[in-house]
């Protein structure tokens, strides 16, 4: 039976700061983000918008399209989580006017949330083959401003619709994936910042990277002459080249040349919004898929999956004869060239308006706000959401 990607959306905020500008504000030669990091602009969320505001904006791109009745679990990945016991996923259930005879819950494992939803997705419809499963990948990075991360922050969601026959992907059930306890990242509670140790947590990517790839190859047989392209989870798009680069030299150079070119493509929209933690993978996909002319159905295509702490992955999907008709690429281009561009002050202010970690009543500007729902503020210290 055939399991996987029906349905892809995405929603990233209308607000973005351009990198070479904010370059120049911290004193940095523009190159070093355009080229060195590979970012030339970051999405910035207002406070009216959310993980939950963001994964219930990219659901909505299909789900009205869907026959609702047949979902039977929705989960949302995420580590900026709105509360630590409450799940966003019953909210955006709520929003999107989901049933209520649905299981509901929230993942965390890092950037790895949104294939730890996926890969539980495929189980439940593997034992469910008449029900589907909705899974929204949803974060904001955030380390600070003129931190060292701060080229990397970025904000966004990308909802997939599991199901048996899927119109867009498999989901093969090939994975190979480790876990060990490391600390290359993380966020304390008291904080909505993250710490990281930059230069440890890609080393231990590119390791991850290598083990899971060496680990898929001894268990499937399979090489790289055996996929049309190769994504990977991007908090910045020089990251995944850096893994792949070990393993390159093992193709030859028909091989590497098509895995070079549909890699660069795969990081189109990773540029333009920034770093997404639990979607990023799923973003590169879809940047992938809409912007490669040459892919045909029943290509390959790998997926490798990185959460910090740490876990990793490595998976493959087959393209369906149908995915180009169940794709968004021209909208989605086109809400990226609209969005509003803010000076380096205006993102500053921007940054700094999120909702506070206090019990405070807050408003927040509803003029701000461009997708279907909307964080109306904090009301005795709970969050208010609506739908326009």
């Amino acid at each position: 039976m055939k399991i996987g990607i029906d349905r892809l959306g995405l929603y990233s905020p209308n607000y973005y700061v351009d990198l070479a500008e904010l370059a120049v504000a911290r004193g940095v030669d523009p190159n070093k983000f355009i080229i060195g990091i590979g970012q030339s602009e970051q999405a910035v969320p207002p406070a009216a918008e959310d993980v939950v505001t963001m994964g219930a904006n990219a659901a909505s791109e299909f789900i009205d399209d869907i026959d609702k009745s047949q979902l039977g679990l929705v989960i949302l990945g995420t580590e900026t989580g709105i509360d630590s016991s409450k799940s966003g996923a019953v909210i955006i259930q709520r929003l999107l006017d989901l049933p209520r005879h649905v299981r509901t819950y929230e993942i965390k494992q890092a950037c790895y949330g949104g294939t730890a939803g996926l890969m539980t997705a495929r189980d439940y419809v593997a034992a469910h083959p008449d029900r589907t499963a909705l899974v929204i990948a949803a974060d904001i990075a955030r380390y600070g401003l003129a931190s060292g991360g701060e080229v990397t922050q970025g904000a966004g969601a990308v909802a997939m619709l599991i199901s048996a026959n899927p119109h867009i992907m498999t989901v093969e059930d090939d994975s190979a994936f480790l876990s060990a306890d490391i600390m290359d990242f993380w966020r304390p509670v008291y904080t909505d910042l993250a710490l990281a140790k930059g230069k440890y947590s890609t080393e231990k990517y590119i390791e991850f990277f290598q083990q899971a790839w060496a680990e898929y190859k001894r268990n499937t047989g399979l090489d790289l002459k055996d996929f049309a392209a190769i994504n990977c989870h991007l908090p910045y798009t020089k990251m995944g080249m850096k893994a792949l680069k070990t393993v390159l030299p093992d193709a030859d150079a028909a091989d590497q040349d098509r895995l070079n070119a549909n890699y660069a493509l795969s990081t189109n929209y990773s540029r333009r919004i920034g770093n997404i933690y639990t979607g990023s993978l799923y973003l590169a996909l879809l940047s992938l898929l809409e912007n490669a002319a040459t892919l045909t159905a029943g290509d390959r295509i790998g997926m490798f999956s990185y959460g910090s702490g740490a876990v990793g992955e490595f998976y493959s999907g087959y393209l369906q004869a149908d995915y180009r008709d169940y794709l968004n690429g021209a909208a989605h281009k086109a809400y990226l060239d609209q969005r509003v561009k803010l000076s380096v002050a205006d993102y500053e202010a921007m940054f700094n308006s999120k909702l506070p970690y206090a019990p405070d009543d807050v408003v927040t500007d509803a003029a701000l706000t461009t997708g279907k729902f909307r964080l109306a503020g904090v009301k005795d210290q709970e969050r208010q959401y609506v739908r326009l």
